[in-house]
């Protein structure tokens, strides 16, 4: 059975005093009489069978039971007002902040905003990079797009994609510093967004291991490995996601037609208490048709990709990199630029932070 909860005006006298530690500057706050709030708390103190003040002068003190009391019942109040907030919100209006890994940001959520303004108008954005799952229950983020293993207790959750990994560089170091074969990765800097992992996957499941003895920069961030390898600093890992538009446009390239499976995820996470609001569902309806549509444009371009399983064969460049007469490895054609920048095909499994 239940347990029976204290009524809940006195509760409010008593959270009211004790966060003042004033009976009038609570009596002022709930809009009553000092005397009225005097007579809620002794009401509180008699249902509990306990003092919950230690009352000296104007000023009331909270006793050690009191004191016990006060940071749940405070929590209570913040998550009721909050909550209510939220439900009576209009669906199609209102301030709305989204935390997000920064790289799917800035390549991925940011080209496509403007379809959700014309669809929500009246909805004000504020965007926060930040891939921080400590955040989750931060009362000042709506909504996550958070990329790891999806293990985050308390909250709601919903698996958006997954991933997979290919290497990445700009047409024009490509022109001057050709990749015919793996092996020309030793002549280029690979540029890593982690510690060095994904690139070591990728490496190992081509047998070219050996080439992480190759020049390197740590970014620790896969937007700023991505901005470098399309200012022509050297090879970054490009993912499924956040690299698609920049292909699209021949800002980056993909050079060999292999990738592999990402080891975590993107989810879409919030507070329980915000998933039901109706600013916050239309969002998260609005990010799972936009990415359908986006893999549904994908589709018929990846029919060629293939990913990396098993011991693949020797990695070559596609016949688009070999050089004209006269002008060492540029790209020939509109038909060969194209066949160079479709992403790789999604994985029928993948898996989460870049």
């Amino acid at each position: 059975m239940a347990t029976r909860l204290p009524p809940l005006n006195p509760l409010r006298a008593f959270e009211a005093a004790a966060r003042h530690g004033s009976v009038s500057a609570a009596a002022r706050e709930l809009n009553v009489t000092h005397g009225a709030v005097s007579h809620q708390i002794r009401a509180l103190e008699q249902n509990l069978g306990i003092g919950l003040f230690e009352r000296s002068g104007q000023r009331v003190k909270l006793s050690a039971q009191g004191a016990l009391l006060l940071p749940t019942i405070s929590a209570a109040f913040e998550s009721i007002a909050s909550a209510t907030a939220q439900i009576t919100r209009p669906a199609t209006s209102g301030d709305l902040t989204i935390a997000g890994v920064p790289a799917l940001l800035s390549f991925w959520l940011l080209p496509r905003i403007n379809q959700f303004t014309e669809q929500f108008p009246d909805i004000r954005l504020t965007l926060v990079p930040s891939n921080d799952p400590q955040r989750i229950l931060s009362p000042g983020i709506d909504v996550h797009i958070l990329y790891g293993d999806g293990n985050w207790p308390d909250c709601w959750l919903k698996h958006w994609t997954n991933l997979e990994l290919f290497p990445v560089i700009s047409p024009t170091l490509l022109n001057n510093q050709p990749l015919r074969t793996v092996r020309d990765l030793r002549n280029h800097v690979i540029l890593h967004a982690d510690d060095g992992r994904e690139w070591h996957a990728w490496l190992s499941a081509v047998d070219a291991l050996d080439l992480l003895r190759s020049r390197h920069h740590f970014m620790t961030d896969a937007r700023i490995a991505i901005e470098a390898a399309t200012y022509g600093q050297g090879v970054a890992l490009g993912d499924s996601m956040t690299v698609v538009d920049m292909l699209a446009k021949g800002n980056l390239i993909v050079p060999f037609d292999r990738s592999v499976a990402a080891v975590h995820s993107f989810y879409i996470v919030c507070r329980n208490e915000v998933r039901s609001t109706p600013i916050v569902k239309v969002f998260i309806d609005w990010i799972y048709a936009a990415l359908a549509e986006n893999d549904a444009r994908a589709e018929p371009q990846v029919s060629g990709r293939s990913s990396l399983r098993r011991r693949p064969e020797r990695i070559v460049v596609p016949g688009a990199f070999k050089s004209l007469p006269g002008s060492p490895g540029q790209i020939t054609s509109t038909a060969k630029r194209t066949s160079l920048v479709r992403p790789p095909r999604a994985l029928q499994k993948r898996k989460p932070v870049r």
